[in-house]
């Protein structure tokens, strides 16, 4: 049976390293693997400059009546005078909370072939497999009031507000402990409850809820230590839960360890699977054009894709093997290089994992 895939390149690099994991999706359909229609759409910056809205309508749409959306990146300078509710980023948060995509998941997995890249030390990174389950349609991004007011005295008052319902906090805790079922059975929930009542509720919500996982061992941490814990022994973690905004810093925290950022994908769920895989990494509108960003993270968001939503884990384990020969073979795009490497633009690593599939 066909699936359904929208396509989302966005701004920046977006367009470059979505081209090159169509490649790796071109030969699966080729080889006879899947049977996919896919659709194009505009979402950011791009979808902003063409028809006023980072979210069009069509696009919303389309991406509704998708199996899986696949996105490159938005966001970049010359939108960031815009009023926020026009800007690249509203089109990235109004789509997740359109579609209902709650349940982030970020992987951090140190590849053996990249063990030198990582600014830490060998011994403390190899081996690093962590899970990092992030909320991601509620907390501080979302919460009621916000925004920016003049005060009586003419001086300006910002405002942002957490908010969690304790069925938000029970449904991403149970994504992870399903997770971590699958793994080592260990979930660290990551808080500030000593200081933030939100969160407080979140630890007890948390603790409650693993009753129902008799295997599971839940510990729990305060955000400012995790952040500490990762660089210090990130080995120490499993899978590790949290909100919205803890989890956007930890996650971009433990992509550092392996290396680059340029090598995590990430997956972002509803509660019908359908979802939207996306590499963790930004625009990066300093490179963008050049031909020389890493397309790797976006490659595996697609195995991802497979996994989670497309129902053809085989077909994403191929994805995970080729690009691990690929490293083997010794290739490698500036943010990843290191000494007796040789150096490729993201057209040629593209290239080298549609070879090694």
């Amino acid at each position: 049976m066909s699936k359904k895939i929208l396509v989302v390149a966005g701004d920046g690099i977006g367009p470059e390293i979505v081209a090159e994991a169509m490649k790796v999706l071109d030969v699966l359909q080729s080889d006879g693997t899947l049977e996919l229609s896919v659709e194009n759409a505009l979402i950011g910056g791009a979808a902003y400059d063409a028809a006023g809205d980072p979210l069009p309508q069509q696009t919303l749409d389309a991406a509704k009546a998708s199996d899986a959306v696949l996105l490159g990146a938005v966001g970049g300078p010359q939108w960031e005078s815009l009023p926020i509710a026009k800007r690249p980023e509203k089109g990235l948060l109004g789509l997740r909370a359109e579609l209902g995509l709650f349940a982030n998941l970020r992987p951090a997995i140190l590849y053996p072939q990249l063990a030198d890249a990582s600014t830490l030390k060998p011994e403390i990174v190899s081996g690093l497999d962590i899970l990092i389950v992030r909320e991601l349609t509620g907390g501080i991004y979302f919460g009621q009031p916000r925004g920016v007011e003049t005060l009586p005295s003419g001086e300006r008052r910002g405002v942002n507000t957490l908010v969690y319902t304790e069925s938000e906090v029970e449904r991403i805790c149970r994504v992870a402990f399903d997770i971590a079922m699958k793994r080592g059975k260990r979930v660290c929930s990551v808080d500030k409850a000593n200081v933030l009542e939100c969160t407080e509720m979140w630890r007890e919500v948390a603790i409650r809820t693993v009753a129902d996982y008799p295997e599971i061992e839940l510990t729990h941490m305060y955000v400012d230590n995790a952040a500490m814990q990762l660089v210090r022994a990130p080995k120490q973690f499993d899978v590790m839960v949290t909100t919205n905004m803890f989890g956007d810093i930890l996650s971009d925290c433990a992509a550092m360890l392996t290396g680059s950022i340029g090598m995590l994908p990430s997956a972002s769920l509803n509660a019908a699977g359908q979802g939207m895989y996306e590499p963790i990494h930004g625009s990066a509108p300093d490179i963008a054009g050049r031909g020389v960003a890493n397309p790797l993270a976006t490659i595996l968001s697609v195995a991802m894709m497979l996994r989670y939503s497309l129902d053809a884990p085989a077909a994403a384990e191929r994805i995970e093997a080729a690009v691990s020969r690929v490293l083997d073979q010794g290739l490698r795009t500036a943010d990843i290089m290191s000494a007796g490497m040789r150096q490729v633009g993201s057209s040629e690593m593209g290239d080298a994992v549609v070879a090694a599939l």
